[in-house]
């Protein structure tokens, strides 16, 4: 399995170490580490030098925009040239910790979707209640990196569209959620050659788990209830994400 999204950064009263080597033990082979604010950089530049199974994304999340600059853009451009670095992300918008500074969000997820291109990088966007201007940014910005919609909340409707744009769909432990009737009916509809999996490590821990900090050696919970959801096997739930997973951020050995 693939964890295309854990936050290992974020994780808090538990040893690194034990964390990925639990995740190995689960069968998770390999872990995407998405940046969230300009401080995160060095540290996850720092964990993917250090564990030969984590690759890391670049990148400002939404409610740091106004912590964007020139100084950080030539930062995310410098790693960008390690091998290790698969992508840009998460990047997008977020209309529900605060909306005072939309247009800033805006703006910078502009310049972030054009540095995606500069570098020939897929995108991670983080979409959260602000599904018709992520959609509109994107289509009008993006020219030709691969965008992959990561803990995806929207309805089917919605999911169709993004489909159609050619883009791939991320399902988080919130398909464990008895409440989340959407993400359960966009699992079961989304084409198994765009969809992934993640943990969002350390948040939306899978059902089974709640009360615990999430964990990538979880995923297999959350490839399980999509295969239940889809009547097939596990197996194949797996054995697809991991190729969609490998095909868009170009993961090395």
């Amino acid at each position: 399995m693939i964890d295309s999204h854990a936050h290992l950064n974020e994780i808090r009263g538990i040893k690194l170490d034990d964390v990925v080597n639990d995740a190995k033990a689960a069968g998770v082979r390999k872990i995407i580490h998405p940046c969230s604010c300009p401080q995160d950089i060095e540290e996850v530049m720092e964990i993917t030098d250090t564990y030969d199974n984590v690759y890391a994304l670049l990148g400002i999340h939404p409610t740091e925009a106004r912590n964007w600059s020139d100084y950080i853009e030539k930062k995310i451009i410098a790693y960008s040239k390690e091998k290790k670095v698969v992508g840009i992300g998460e990047i997008g918008l977020d209309y529900y910790w605060d909306k005072k500074f939309i247009d800033v969000q805006k703006e910078v997820f502009i310049k972030q979707i054009e540095l995606a291109n500069r570098l020939n990088l897929p995108m991670c966007i983080h979409d959260r209640e602000a599904h018709q201007d992520t959609f509109d940014i994107l289509k009008k910005y993006n020219k030709d990196s691969k965008v992959v919609l990561h803990s995806f909340s929207g309805s089917p409707e919605f999911a169709k569209e993004c489909l159609k744009q050619g883009w791939y769909l991320s399902i988080s432990g919130m398909v464990t959620f008895k409440n989340t009737v959407k993400v359960k009916e966009v699992a079961k509809m989304v084409p198994l050659d765009r969809l992934l999996i993640e943990t969002d490590t350390p948040f939306q821990t899978p059902q089974p788990f709640k009360g615990n900090a999430n964990m990538p050696a979880y995923l297999k919970c959350i490839a399980q209830e999509i295969a239940d959801l889809r009547e097939t096997s596990v197996e194949e739930i797996i054995e697809a994400t991991e190729a969609n997973t490998e095909k868009i951020f170009t993961l090395p050995c």
